[in-house]
């Protein structure tokens, strides 16, 4: 089955959780400029436009989707719950499948018949178009489909792809008819979404049509979608011809944007897969002579190994008679120097025993002088010298100690004495008595000064109280509570000689006239809350005495209260003042009474002193006299003991002589019997038995194998024989084993691994290794004979390989080759097309003629790299004037309009006459904006002369450019980010396309009545 679609046209879309974008149906209008442009959270960015277009040129099988491999880029276009809104990881799901829909009618709408009336009252399905062109959602029908099939719908068919995030990626399935979902709600029209595709049949029988082979099947191959999309879920960006000025763009990469519109992506992908496996089987041809020059080279290393081991058996051979000749040399020469130790055995026993006789003469002489008379006369002397020596010390111990306490004394009289001028003839009893008389002097003056402070502390305390007046706290009180009063005492004057009568408890002073205030009658009781707090207050008025509480206290007539007061205070401070002098006068008396008896007790501490000091000096004379007597009793005792000394000494030296001549003799038979036992171990190491046996004979018998060796060998000792054997050996396991990390046999490395270190080691397993490697040796002839057949058959197979590899190497050159020249006409054809269409389109809106320069360049040596061509546009400037290449400077109005002719130029070639669809993002994104409306209008008139749809995605800047010059105008819309998914989308269709979005949009959704009139454009 292809080409399911056929000629039909895309007529509308719809998308189910794919980005953002509302699931509402989208009517198109063929052969025209329909603009998509945004409204978002801040501009036109956040709609989804990109996603919009997108998901239409997944629909029509844009190559650049790469459906050959799975097209696993679309899935980048489902609904992401993350990218969609700040809260929508929270809130929202991301989908794990989705749907772009598409219907497909037959290309213009007036064959197109209203539909039937339905035979019964049905609810209107979700897709509707308001009078200001705007989609709304009214009804729902009980089927979910926008009409029952069989249909009447003149042959149109929708197209379901399901895009999923696992592989398969892509799904395809169809029905006649139209068939979208239907609900009132978002979440019901995906829910009604799988409904739908579930009923739908599958496409290739028991399975579904893949990515791999949507193209073939929808629309047989033909191209029916080219596009310039600048967004991330891309895999591959193509170069955008409009996204920046023409002349800034290289050669390489103009082609390389032609080459996306004219589908020769694919064609070039091929050429450079026919060099990659031309590439593939030269090198497997290289590989193939690697291969056996290489095994050549290791057959002829593995022949030489087998070679040399041939060899080593030979020296294996010859190593081991150089052993044994190495054995019966060392017998020989063992029992010789036997005989000659047997003779030096008895020498140094004969020694040995004469100096053993002098040894037991010496040590008798030595006896006679070691008599103990004389050490003990010299232990006396020596005990007696050291009793008087310690005595003597002892007596100038004692008169140093008895010095330094003599001086101690002395250097204390000077202070006492200084001290003892204070008394002044005064003893310690008279010097206390006065001490204790002062001090009574001074408690009396201290108390006196009490009652003085105490009476200038009363006498200023009524003196404050006299100022403050009577009554003050109360007055205080009634003054904080806004009432006026004033105190009874200081409404009162009394007369200076009736003031002796004024005292305390005989008159006016004292509770209650010092707590009485005066107020008025008319306030009384407030006053009385006022003093609430101070119990004892009296309250006078006209209306009477009320009486608080009770106070202490006398006095009348305020001025004569402050001046007694006064004077009071006076009397007080001078009595504190005669207080604190008489204080002043008993403290220097008792200082004074304390330093006179200081100097009392000095003086008895001096007539003590005096007292010590005469007897240290006493001690001292009888210590002098003491040492001068045993001076002399001293040196006698050290003249004794020296003598004794001397004697003693000559005594050790005749002793020492001896002794020396005794350890020359034992020497003598140490030597002698060091000797004996050397010679003894000597003919015990020979092991003239153990020679015996490793030779396999007696002593005769190896003097015999030497005497019929030849000539040159006879002489040969031990040592030169194992030199000779560790030689052969050390060869013949080179030419075993050569290389150094090469695999040697357990048994063999063991053995080889005991060996080191030594020579005595390296002896003694020497017969164990040459056994392993003689059975190894053995083990491998049989082996090495069978790989020599093994090789030759090998030989031949692998240059058998070569000639077959080589074959195939020049066939796929000569393949790649016819393939790129047929490749190179096929570019030059289609650039030639798109040259021709540029040159039409260029006379036909106002040029003068536009033509493509394209020289063939080689192909690259590298497989990997692409066979980058260079295609130059030029244009004539005048009429009759030659072409000037695009990178020439020329106005950008010029340039804009030479870029949108040459896309459309490309779009045209590559459609084969069939319906094409050129999508385009960031339309006009780099035109300047003195030209935005013109270029734009540009594209509509090509658009609808060479019936190419032109979608195009714009941002905010360009909108207001393209809505008067479009065909179609789409509005996408999200007024905030924390919605997830966009609103109804705006569509409006202009001038003559006015009544087609109409029809298109009753085609799709029959809740409409065809001829009902539509918005106008804006």
């Amino acid at each position: 089955m292809e080409n399911v679609v056929g000629d039909r046209v895309l007529i509308a879309v719809q998308a189910v959780n794919i980005s953002r974008l509302s699931t509402h149906p989208v009517p198109t209008v063929p052969g025209t400029l329909i603009v998509v442009a945004g409204a978002g959270p801040k501009d036109s960015n956040g709609a989804g436009k990109s996603s919009f277009i997108a998901s239409i040129t997944a629909l029509l099988g844009d190559e650049q989707w790469r459906f050959a491999s799975g097209a696993k880029a679309v899935s980048e276009l489902l609904f992401n719950a993350e990218l969609a809104s700040g809260a929508g990881a929270r809130q929202w799901a991301s989908a794990d499948h989705g749907y772009i829909v598409g219907v497909f009618g037959p290309p213009g709408l007036d064959s197109f018949a209203p539909p039937p009336a339905p035979p019964e009252p049905v609810a209107s399905p979700d897709l509707t178009l308001t009078d200001d062109g705007r989609e709304g959602e009214e009804g729902e029908q009980d089927s979910g489909e926008l009409f029952e099939v069989p249909d009447t719908s003149g042959g149109a068919i929708t197209v379901w792809l399901k895009v999923n995030q696992e592989a398969p990626h892509l799904e395809i399935r169809w029905r006649e008819g139209v068939h979208l979902a239907a609900s009132p709600s978002e979440a019901e029209r995906v829910a009604r979404a799988d409904e739908i595709w579930a009923s739908l049949p599958r496409s290739a029988g028991k399975r579904d049509v893949v990515a791999r082979d949507l193209t073939k099947v929808l629309y047989g191959d033909r191209v029916r979608c080219v596009s310039f999309l600048s967004t991330s879920v891309r895999s591959k960006v193509a170069t955008n011809l409009l996204s920046q000025p023409l002349n800034e763009i290289s050669p390489e990469r103009v082609f390389e944007a032609i080459a996306a519109l004219t589908g020769l992506d694919a064609e070039l992908e091929q050429e450079r897969e026919a060099r990659r496996d031309e590439h593939a089987k030269r090198v497997r041809a290289a590989q193939a002579a690697d291969r056996l020059a290489e095994f050549e080279v290791e057959s002829k290393a593995l022949l030489g190994t087998f070679d040399r081991r041939d060899q080593a058996r030979v020296r294996l051979a010859e190593a081991l008679r150089c052993w044994r000749g190495r054995q019966a040399r060392k017998l020989a020469d063992a029992a010789a120097k036997d005989e000659l130790l047997a003779a030096d055995l008895g020498r140094h026993r004969a020694a040995g025993e004469s100096a053993a006789e002098e040894i037991a003469l010496v040590k008798a002489e030595i006896a006679t002088l070691r008599e103990d008379t004389l050490d003990r006369q010299v232990s006396q002397a020596r005990k007696e010298l050291a009793a008087l020596q310690a005595r003597t010390t002892k007596l100038d111990a004692d008169r140093a100690v008895a010095e330094n306490s003599a001086d101690e004394l002395r250097a204390a009289i000077p202070a006492l004495e200084e001290t003892r001028r204070f008394a002044d003839g005064r003893d310690v009893p008279a010097a206390e008595a006065e001490l204790r008389q002062a001090g009574l002097r001074l408690n009396e003056a201290l108390k006196a000064l009490g009652v003085a402070d105490q009476e200038v502390s009363s006498a200023r305390a009524a003196l404050d109280d006299a100022e403050g007046g009577p009554a003050a706290a109360q007055l205080d009180a009634l003054s904080a509570a806004g009432v006026g009063a004033t105190g009874l005492l200081d409404a009162l004057d009394v007369a200076e000689q009736a003031r002796d009568a004024a005292l305390p408890g005989a008159g006016l002073r004292g509770w209650p006239h010092e707590h009485a205030v005066i107020v008025d009658a008319a306030r009384l009781g407030e006053a009385a809350r006022a003093l609430a707090g101070l119990p004892g207050s009296v309250l006078v008025s006209a209306a009477g005495v009320s009486v608080v509480g009770a106070f202490d206290g006398v006095a009348t007539g305020r001025e004569a209260r402050i001046k007694a007061a006064g004077q009071r205070l006076n009397r007080a401070e001078d009595a504190q003042e005669s207080a604190a002098e008489v204080v002043r006068a008993a403290e220097e008396a008792v200082a004074e009474a304390q330093r006179r008896l200081e100097g009392a007790r000095a003086g008895v501490r001096l007539t003590e002193l005096e007292a010590r000091l005469a007897e240290r000096r006493d001690r001292l004379v009888g210590l002098n006299a003491a040492i001068e007597e045993l001076a002399p009793k001293v040196a006698e005792a050290e003249r004794q003991a020296g003598a004794l000394d001397f004697r003693a000494r000559t005594r050790d030296m005749e002793i020492e002589r001896l002794d020396g001549r005794r350890q020359r003799h034992e020497s003598e038979r140490a030597q002698a019997r060091e000797q004996e036992a050397k010679v003894t171990a000597e003919r015990e190491a020979l092991r003239l038995d153990a020679l015996a046996a490793d030779w396999g004979g007696t002593v005769e018998t190896a003097r015999e194998w030497i005497a019929a060796l030849p000539e040159e060998e006879r002489p040969r000792a031990a040592e030169e024989w194992w030199r000779v054997a560790e030689r052969h050996f050390d060869q013949a396991l080179r030419d075993t084993f050569p290389e150094e990390d090469a695999e040697i046999p357990e048994e063999l490395a063991f053995l080889l691994s005991e060996r080191g270190g030594s020579t005595a080691r390296e002896q003694a397993t020497f017969a164990a290794v040459c056994g392993a490697l003689a059975s190894y040796l053995r083990g491998q002839e049989e082996y090495e004979k069978h790989q020599r057949r093994q090789i030759e058959a090998q030989v031949v197979s692998r240059q058998r390989d070569l000639a077959a590899a080589a074959r195939g190497a020049e066939e796929a050159a000569q393949s790649t080759a016819v393939h790129r020249a047929a490749l190179t006409a096929a570019i030059k054809a289609r650039l030639t097309r798109v040259a021709e269409e540029f040159e039409k389109l260029d006379t036909s809106y106002g040029g003068y003629g536009a033509t493509l320069e394209f020289p063939v360049p080689p192909a690259p040596a590298d497989p990997e790299q692409r066979w980058q061509w260079r295609v130059t546009p030029k244009w004539r400037r005048g009429e009759g004037q030659g072409f000037v290449p695009y990178n020439r400077r020329a106005n950008t109005a010029l340039m804009d309009e030479k870029a949108v002719k040459l896309v459309c130029a490309a779009a045209i070639a590559s459609s084969g006459g069939g319906h094409l669809c050129l999508v385009l993002d960031e339309l006009g994104r780099n035109l300047g904006k003195e030209h935005r409306r013109e270029a734009v209008a540009l594209f509509r008139r090509i658009g609808e002369t060479y019936g190419i749809t032109v979608i195009g995605a714009l941002q905010d800047d360009m909108e207001p450019y393209a809505i008067d010059a479009c065909g179609q105008y789409v509005k996408l819309r999200r007024s905030s980010d924390a919605m997830p998914y966009n609103e109804p989308p705006v569509i409006v269709g202009h001038d003559q396309h006015a009544e087609r979005v109409r029809a298109l949009a009753a085609y799709v959704d029959r809740s409409q009545p065809v001829g009902q009139p539509v918005e106008q454009p804006v």
